[in-house]
């Protein structure tokens, strides 16, 4: 399943996310710093939701409040409820 998340609070604009169940299969970032969004995906893919939240959730960059890895937690949330739906 694939599922598309607009970013709030970061650089990058988006988030393409593809779960297989509750297994990250892919995810492509819009915008943001180049380098760590292509390392972030590599190390996600294949992780379970959970996983990735208990790693990602609450980090802040630049006392924003959120991260790309923060938004990615909160995509890959949102993707696996609307799958479940």
């Amino acid at each position: 399943m694939s599922y598309l998340y607009k970013t709030r609070g970061t650089c990058s604009t988006q988030i393409e996310v593809t779960l297989d169940g509750d297994i990250v299969k892919d995810v492509k970032f819009t915008g943001g710093c180049n380098g760590n969004l292509q390392a972030i995906p590599k190390l996600v893919q294949g992780m379970t939701v959970d996983e990735v939240e208990k790693r990602l959730s609450g980090i802040s960059c630049n006392g924003r409040g959120t991260s790309c890895g923060d938004q990615l937690a909160k995509a890959l949330r949102q993707a696996y409820e609307a799958s479940q739906a």
